[in-house]
């Protein structure tokens, strides 16, 4: 039967075809179909209009073109940026923005990691935070209402579940309130992680203490990624004055030690970590420049 099969090409041509087609729909095409090719996180609920609406905004102005929105499971991308992405968070992307290219950092953590006022500055004027920034400038988002009827359509072809309360509400918001809701989505489902305990915290007193360019070096650390959020000479802005005696809304001033804890772990309302962006001799530095702009300011 073999043998004659083999003498017949056409034959054996189509035999062939049929069983490469049968093999393919068994091990790709089915499994595409079964629930457990779709998973979803726990924590993952699907946009609200306002978050829609946003994720529409950012496609059109391009954001996926400079920023991706996944972290590979590589220790450097996720000491960088954090818990490296799972399929199961993407469920209601459509489409996904995982992106190939970063003229920007990746945002797939960047939901809760500021608050919204750092994105309202932040998109009015990029390079008010970061100077060597390229990325526009988008403060005129803030002049432009949404579509509510725009954003129902969306809604629809996405099949998200949606009220018209829900979408009566976004006559009221502009464009920039979307994309800043957005941003505070992105990759919200995966739990973050705690904060690493910084070793030095222990340490009640400065070791640099009595190095008088101590001040200086932290003055460079300090307008390199901290006074975007704090202000000049640390006064306050975003974030909290540094030049006063009240710590995290309570009064009292607060030991060298926990103040390093605070900028290398973080603060529950928006500051992220710096332990690992910047090393024990760069916080302690910023530790003094803080002590010395509080003398400044008895």
């Amino acid at each position: 039967m073999a043998g004659e099969l083999y003498r017949k090409p056409i034959m054996f041509a189509i035999v062939a075809t049929v069983v490469i087609l049968i093999g393919t729909i068994v091990t790709m095409f089915y499994p595409m179909f079964t629930e457990g090719m779709h998973p979803k996180l726990e924590n993952l609920r699907p946009y609200t209009a306002l978050q829609l609406a946003g994720k529409d905004i950012y496609m059109r102005e391009g954001c996926n073109n400079c920023h991706t929105q996944t972290v590979r499971p590589l220790k450097t991308e996720v000491m960088r940026y954090g818990e490296y992405s799972k399929a199961g968070e993407f469920a209601y992307d459509r489409p996904f923005l995982w992106g190939s290219k970063r003229t920007g950092p990746d945002l797939a953590r960047i939901g809760g990691k500021y608050p919204d006022a750092w994105h309202y500055q932040h998109f009015e004027n990029p390079q008010a935070f970061f100077a060597q920034s390229n990325m526009p400038k988008y403060g005129w988002l803030k002049d432009r209402k949404l579509d509510p009827a725009d954003s129902e359509s969306h809604m629809k072809v996405n099949g998200f579940p949606y009220t018209a309360e829900d979408i009566g509400g976004l006559a009221a918001k502009s464009e920039l309130d979307a994309l800043v809701a957005y941003m505070q989505v992105i990759g919200t489902a995966v739990a973050k992680k705690a904060a690493p305990v910084a070793a030095a915290a222990a340490e009640e007193r400065n070791p640099l203490e009595g190095d008088e360019k101590a001040h200086e070096r932290g003055e460079v650390v300090y307008k390199q990624h901290c006074d975007a959020c704090h202000g000049d000479d640390g006064k306050g802005g975003i974030g909290p004055s540094l030049t006063d005696t009240t710590w995290l809304n309570k009064e009292g001033d607060i030991g060298d030690g926990r103040i390093y804890e605070i900028i290398a772990n973080g603060t529950p309302n928006g500051m992220p970590p710096y332990a690992n962006q910047l090393d024990k001799d760069k916080i302690w530095s910023l530790v003094s420049y803080i002590r010395h702009e509080q003398h400044k300011n008895k």
